[in-house]
């Protein structure tokens, strides 16, 4: 299985296919500090992972619009896999801020809401055998986004493709982060037995498969703790009857953030170090200056917008070690250490929670191999399509 990867950040949801049975071919990303980062942290894991076989590409993705040599080389190379007996599929999330409940709310007309336009139209026109997309709840929850977002859903309908989708949240993979996603999963229609449907839904797919937590009993069923007053480099034990494995103290003792090679890397602010020690561990009730609880799940690791998260028992904000391991990446992962500090807490923030990510991947496979047929591969035989149309 085959993945061209687009809006690829430094790999998180990548990483999670790569993990559970997928190849990644081809990687896209816009910020060449974060492309950097995604080929820097996969040759420095215990086992590396080799560079994509198609390469890298950093630029917008509407260069492929735009260049008619940058498509041909795409449908060559979907055509040589095909040829291979492979699936090949795209996956993405494109950049959401325009979606999001806490941005500007520009919606399609942002210039990051019209690369779900971009991505989509890719989807439509190159035909893959399957496709992800990965986005923010505001996309798919808010009216006029909504409309937005069936609209496109339409669009990969009319063009021969059958969906599912889900709201899904990361706590139900086993990330201690409170992290709502909609994910949109689809396959082309002439791969899949007439079972497998009805109408354009897809009817069969079981994003459940490989949940852990259900969502209304982690947050409404379980003795969290509020809030304790912060004390540096205090200790303390797990309150009775929570599952440990959610919060934000097992995944730093996981991923032993103290020794991470990015354990250094954080922000050191030039004053509001004494407000910063009133915070209590666990109050996360400000937009700013949010101190998580080391026996709790973290709110959405988001590091734009002058949020400001503060690490449990340091008195420090967190650093990208501490915001990785909410983020559970492997112990291995890390980001280059002459990275800016805000390039790498804005990769760590747009990134897919990687249990999430081997969640997502791991059904994929699945239901690919149990329902598509496999002496039946791809439906444009490699053909050069034309993007030249697409406003």
């Amino acid at each position: 299985m085959k993945l061209f990867s687009f809006f690829s950040g430094s790999g998180f949801l990548d990483l999670g296919f790569e993990h559970n049975g997928f190849d990644v071919a081809f990687v896209n990303e816009f910020n060449p500090e974060f492309l950097r980062a995604y080929r820097y942290a996969r040759v420095h894991m215990a086992n590396p992972i080799n560079r994509p076989a198609c390469g890298y590409y950093q630029g917008d993705i509407n260069d492929f619009i735009k260049d008619e040599n940058l498509r041909r080389n795409m449908a060559q190379d979907m055509q040589y896999y095909r040829a291979q007996g492979e699936w090949v599929g795209f996956c993405g999330g494109p950049p959401c801020p325009d979606f999001s409940v806490a941005g500007k709310q520009k919606g399609r007309d942002g210039d990051n809401g019209k690369l779900s336009q971009s991505y989509i139209d890719m989807i439509v026109n190159m035909h893959p055998d399957f496709f992800l997309f990965e986005n923010v709840k505001g996309l798919w929850q808010t009216k006029r986004h909504r409309e937005f977002y069936e609209e496109l859903k339409v669009q990969l309908h009319n063009a021969g493709y059958k969906t599912t989708e889900r709201l899904t949240n990361a706590l139900e993979f086993g990330a201690p982060q409170d992290r709502d996603r909609i994910l949109l999963f689809g396959v082309s229609d002439n791969l899949l037995p007439a079972n497998c449907y009805d109408g354009d839904e897809i009817t069969n797919f079981n994003w459940d498969a490989y949940k852990q937590y259900d969502l209304d009993e982690v947050k409404n069923n379980y003795p969290w703790p509020d809030t304790d007053p912060f004390v540096a480099n205090g200790q303390t034990q797990p309150p009775q009857g929570i599952p440990v494995n959610l919060t934000v103290e097992h995944w730093f003792r996981q991923n032993n953030v103290d020794n991470h090679p990015n354990a250094g890397d954080f922000f050191v602010p030039r004053a509001g170090l004494a407000r910063m020690q009133t915070i209590e561990e666990g109050d996360v009730s400000r937009k700013c200056y949010k101190r998580v609880h080391r026996w709790r799940y973290s709110p959405t690791a988001a590091y734009g917008n002058n949020e400001v998260h503060l690490h449990p028992y340091r008195a420090r904000r967190m650093s990208a070690a501490d915001t990785l391991a909410i983020q559970t990446l492997p112990a291995d992962f890390s980001l280059p250490g002459d990275m800016s500090l805000t390039n790498k807490f804005k990769t760590i923030g747009n990134g897919v929670p990687y249990v999430l990510a081997c969640g997502i991947a791991q059904t994929i496979r699945d239901y690919l191999n149990q329902n598509v047929n496999q002496n039946v591969v791809g439906n444009q035989n490699g053909q050069i399509v034309d993007l030249s149309n697409i406003e």
